[in-house]
């Protein structure tokens, strides 16, 4: 009976295929094809005054999402035209909802606003995002991009056809923003960038877009009104978007890790739930959004490749109490090497310079 149990595993192990280096080298590339090596994101909530207390309700849940997903408050610039929180004719001070359940208050304990009230401007987002800031400006308020970072961009307010008013007092045009886009480009900025608009005609905004691997989406079509989606009886007023409102329940079950798409991100409100049609421009953009994962943008999740084959690069070799990242260098293991045996031997690729300790 164990000599039979024993041929059958022999004819299960001959039937395994042998894995060429062009089938690890295709391996490899498919699993860091994003291409990217850190996420920021931009949130800009441009509205001010009590009864848009949906646009801000709108910004701090897209925030409470990424930072969930593994986007450090370092890397969130976070603009807030009106301090909800703390109008007079907030109920429940301290506090933002964007549910009538009151279930989350998106305003939260550790809310990073960077730049909030009158410093919510034209000017300032723009300098933000082509880095001509004045040089005693705070690294809070930086967007410290390289041609590594891929950047989500969120803006929320209200808007027409070609422009997004800033504090009911200005605007930025789809020229402007697309100008500026261009400049990070051309500055090394970005590497893939994922603009969303929850706005009036927001499709517009977009419509002026000319550098390259950038998708926009937009909440409505030019000509279409974007619509709240209801009021909190004990607030008074609308509390959140209808566009924001289904994308964030989308974004709710996605997890740091999980294989859910762009392509899948953008159906997440049809025209019968968001009264208007959501629209998406991929043609600047290099690759196959049904194969882009959602967390290229909203998280940040770095791919790493442990492999035990010899790499022409830099190397991290561990021992117990140090990691020696010179190209070559090796550190000799002491009997008393705790790292675990699965660890021994092998070399991580150091295609990202984040360092790496084992832990016991």
């Amino acid at each position: 009976m164990s000599a039979s149990i024993g041929f059958l595993f022999v004819l299960f192990v001959a039937r395994i295929p042998a894995l060429t280096l062009q089938d690890i080298d295709g391996q490899a590339t498919d699993f860091f094809k994003s291409g990217h090596t850190n996420n920021w994101a931009i949130l800009v909530d441009s509205s001010r005054f009590w009864f848009n207390y949906r646009h801000v309700a709108n910004v701090l849940s897209m925030y409470r999402s990424v930072k969930r997903l593994g986007i450090p408050d370092s890397q969130i610039i976070l603009m807030v035209a009106d301090d909800m929180a703390c109008n007079p004719r907030n109920p429940r001070p301290a506090t933002v909802f964007n549910n009538r359940n009151q279930h989350i208050n998106v305003y939260g304990d550790d809310v990073e606003v960077d730049y909030r009230g009158y410093e919510v401007t034209v000017e300032n987002f723009i300098r933000v995002l082509t880095g001509r800031l004045p040089p005693g400006t705070p690294r809070s308020k930086r967007l410290l991009t390289d041609d590594r970072s891929n950047v989500l961009i969120y803006m929320t307010g209200h808007g027409g056809d070609g422009f997004l008013k800033f504090q009911d007092a200005e605007e930025i045009t789809n020229v402007e923003l697309a100008d500026a886009f261009e400049q990070m480009w051309q500055k090394n900025r970005y590497h893939e960038m994922l603009f969303i608009i929850d706005t009036c005609q927001a499709a517009s905004m977009y419509q002026k877009f000319y550098s390259p691997n950038i998708i926009g989406v937009a909440s409505s079509l030019v000509g279409e009104d974007s619509l709240s989606h209801h009021v909190d009886p004990a607030i008074g007023v609308y509390i959140i978007d209808r566009y924001t409102y289904y994308a964030l329940e989308f974004l709710e079950k996605v997890q740091p890790g999980s294989n859910k798409t762009l392509g899948q991100f953008f159906k997440v409100c049809s025209k019968q739930q968001c009264i208007s049609t959501v629209s998406e421009r991929t043609d600047l953009f290099t690759r196959d959004v049904k194969n882009v994962l959602v967390t290229d943008f909203f998280g940040s999740v770095r791919n790493v490749e442990l492999t035990d084959l010899p790499h022409e690069g830099a190397t991290y070799q561990c021992s117990t109490d140090s990691c020696d990242t010179s190209t070559g260098a090796t550190v000799q293991e002491e009997d008393t090497d705790t790292t675990p045996n699965s660890l021994h031997g092998y070399a991580f690729t150091n295609l990202f310079p984040v360092p790496y300790t084992t832990t016991k």
